[in-house]
């Protein structure tokens, strides 16, 4: 019996389902990101896994990583190919995005493995398989009669996992996509994205060649099975292997034929691994080619333009910096008004939520989307300082309110107003012996939420809109 291999898969189905449980029926999304040496580098989590990693290796790509397991699961047919020197190219994107967190850019929500995947989850596994789940139920339930066996199943479901609002995110498209090709490049050879792009994987890559855990084959009959079965191509032709690669998946404990294969402590020092990662060469070829990157900071500030950012928000270079653009705010967001941007804000404000009032209002007795955020990015506030936020001011456009423009009776911004004494107020006026309540906005007491934007009546565009 495997017992090891069984034991990694065991694990990986384990983070795989707690990982999902976590960002689909709890509010406690930011525990899993605290581990991620990628987002939160200095983090006790993050520093205990590189601690572990220091001693065992390689562990958390083969035993924890949810994209890991998603990749291995996908490729589980693929041909094994040599990757040589491409597996070099995670330094290079390592590398890369300390060159741009070096200029005051944050570019590793790109790449990260756990961002990537929470980001697919929450966008689109999460309302996808709701959606397709509630139909096939009322279906059931309604056009065959199963009422009797499934009625109560279903009422049940409906306050756990068919409970979770569907919501609609209007570039989930894209992410879909991303995540799609990155699975799909497992049956060019497996573990594609592990070996050679994961900057996790680079980080943890490098702590694990001076782990203390090694592989030893005490009598080869050079079958070359490990060699051969390797996911993640890091035996090499004398047998020995690149300490760095190794994911710990166990595959060649159990294909050696005469169970020769083992991991062990070592008694004496280890022998020197295989040359594997970024040479002394390839790292000043990095730092230099890093100048031609200096010159893009000014021009992406230029090209932003200002959007209604979450409660809390104050400094949108900071935001966007510390955003890893995970979903967690835009999963949770009541109403469904923080959606991501495209190219909004420039390259730099990609796939970052902000408020768009057509489609949902920041909920004034709501405070959920800081305290799910996992870097901070959205400060964490108490309902009361989160209802104090000025997220925005409304402005009434007096040439399409109804009231102003035609002379008809709406007060629909001012009755949906949440504030307590409302920054919508109304005065009235007598036209052809009528009297007209015409609404205005009280700067002072807006917080710009959105919700009259929202609510206003007027189509194709609303009367009354709320500037960042």
């Amino acid at each position: 019996m495997k017992k090891l291999i069984l034991a990694r898969k065991l694990s990986q189905a384990l983070f795989l389902l707690l990982f999902i449980y976590l960002l689909w029926l709890t509010p406690h999304t930011a525990a899993f990101f605290k581990i991620d040496p990628l987002i939160s580098i200095f983090s006790l989590f993050s520093l205990i896994m590189l601690g572990a990693t220091l001693i065992i290796g390689r562990f958390f790509c083969g035993w924890v990583c949810p994209l890991g397991t998603i990749i291995d699961v996908c490729g589980i047919k693929a041909k094994n190919r040599d990757t040589g020197f491409l597996r070099k190219v995670k330094y290079y994107v390592l590398g890369v995005i300390v060159i741009f967190a070096f200029l005051g850019i944050q570019i590793a929500w790109i790449f990260d493995p756990l961002v990537i995947t929470a980001r697919f989850i929450s966008l689109n596994f999460i309302p996808s398989f709701t959606l397709a789940l509630d139909k096939s139920f009322i279906f059931l339930i309604k056009s065959l009669n199963f009422y009797a066996p499934l009625y109560d199943f279903y009422r049940m479901l409906k306050l756990s996992i068919l409970g979770t609002k569907i919501f609609y995110f209007p570039h989930s498209f894209i992410t879909l996509s991303f995540f799609v090709i990155i699975c799909g490049l497992a049956f060019a050879t497996k573990r594609f994205w592990c070996r050679i792009i994961c900057p996790l994987g680079a980080i943890y890559s490098i702590v694990a060649k001076f782990s203390i855990l090694i592989r030893r084959v005490d009598k080869c009959v050079n079958c070359m099975k490990c060699k051969i079965n390797c996911r993640m191509s890091a035996i090499n032709e004398d047998m020995s292997y690149k300490k760095s690669e190794c994911v710990l998946c166990m595959d060649c404990v159990y294909d050696c034929p005469v169970h020769s294969t083992r991991f062990v402590w070592p008694a004496k020092p280890a022998k020197p691994q295989a040359k594997d990662s970024i040479t002394r060469k390839d790292f000043l070829f990095l730092i230099a080619s890093s100048f031609l990157f200096l010159g893009f900071k000014g021009r992406e500030e230029a090209a932003k333009k200002k959007l209604i950012r979450p409660p809390g928000v104050k400094n949108e270079h900071e935001f966007l910096n510390k955003c890893i653009r995970c979903g967690n705010c835009m999963k949770i967001c009541p109403t469904n008004g923080l959606q991501p941007a495209i190219f909004e804000s420039g390259l730099i404000g990609i796939w970052a939520p902000h408020l768009v009032p057509e489609i949902g209002y920041c909920e004034y007795n709501c405070n959920l989307c800081g305290n799910v955020c996992p870097t901070g990015a959205i400060p964490k506030l108490s309902l009361v300082q989160k209802q104090e936020q000025k997220l925005g001011t409304a402005f009434i456009d007096k040439f399409i309110c109804l009231p102003w423009s035609q002379n008809k009776e709406c007060i629909v911004c001012e009755e949906h107003c949440p504030v307590p004494s409302k920054a919508i107020k109304t005065y009235e006026e007598v036209i052809a012996g009528k009297k007209i309540r015409k609404p205005y906005v009280d700067i002072s007491l807006c917080v710009g939420c959105g919700i009259c934007q929202n609510k206003c009546p007027t189509r194709p565009e609303r009367a009354i809109r709320v500037l960042p």
